[in-house]
């Protein structure tokens, strides 16, 4: 697993001039697919997160990084409104430049009010370079008063329900990092969720377990599981593999994809 160290040298002198083209030692792999719940679209196990794209030193470094893992074979990249202050979904939008229709493409948003909620919609759709995505979601449920405030009159969720319906997006969801009570809620408080996003990892049962109080609540509903955090961002990483953090997180029940925050090529080739 050396290679997950090399971020100082993978990205240094790549020159992004419009064309991209696949990095030399990169080569494309077979990544395994599944299907994603009830949505039942085939997605690949693993996905790029881009809440890490804030790693790379500039907007046009983060599209070729982008456009290197699309070469290397990867087909699901999640994204999101806050990440980066936007940067990211505009270094996604560069990197997938005339190949979106080939990629599962994800955001996400933390307006809690229909009004703003649409309005990240726009800017999103704007950034990315695309007029829908496949999944949209609610980002960063953390209480029952953000749960409160997008399910009532006027609330983010009258936005996500317009836009499936009007076919800016195929799917909704919605994440969350800290609390999974609240995750446990928003899954009962709500039928028709295609996803959910939430920590999926080998430590997880030590303090506030995901995986002992929502996603049994999610399999019962049938609602797949995106797993983040699979990594405990990198702090695993000093006792486990890549492999053994990716096989525990996907061999939980109702845990279709790992989302991976990855900001080399070498570290998507370890987690493949």
């Amino acid at each position: 697993m050396k290679r997950r160290v090399f971020f100082g040298t993978t990205l240094a002198g790549l020159p992004v001039t419009g064309a991209f083209a696949a990095p030399a030692k990169a080569r494309a792999w077979d990544i395994p697919t599944t299907t994603l719940g009830r949505t039942g679209v085939k997605v690949q196990v693993l996905a790029q997160g881009g809440a890490r794209m804030d790693l790379h030193p500039d907007i046009p470094s983060a599209a070729q990084y982008v456009r290197e893992v699309y070469e290397l074979g990867l087909r699901y990249f999640d994204c999101a409104r806050l990440y980066w202050n936007g940067q990211s979904e505009e270094a996604y939008g560069l990197g997938l430049q005339g190949v979106r229709k080939n990629v599962f493409l994800t955001s996400k948003s933390v307006a809690r009010t229909a009004k703003d909620a649409e309005k990240d919609l726009e800017t999103s759709l704007r950034l990315l370079k695309t007029d829908y995505l496949d999944l949209w979601q609610i980002h960063n449920i953390e209480s029952r008063e953000d749960i409160e405030a997008v399910l009532k009159p006027g609330g983010a969720l009258e936005a996500f329900e317009a836009a499936k319906k009007a076919g800016k997006c195929r799917f909704i969801g919605f994440t969350g990092h800290f609390d999974p009570e609240a995750h446990a809620a928003m899954l009962k408080a709500y039928d028709r969720w295609d996803t959910v996003m939430m920590p999926v990892h080998a430590a997880d049962h030590a303090y506030l377990s995901f995986e002992q109080i929502a996603l049994p609540v999610a399999v019962e509903r049938g609602v797949p599981t995106q797993a983040i955090k699979v990594f405990g961002k990198a702090n695993l990483l000093r006792s486990l593999s890549s492999s053994d953090c990716l096989r525990y997180a996907l061999s939980q029940p109702g845990v279709p994809v790992a989302i991976c925050g990855c900001v080399t090529v070498g570290q998507m080739e370890d987690n493949i």
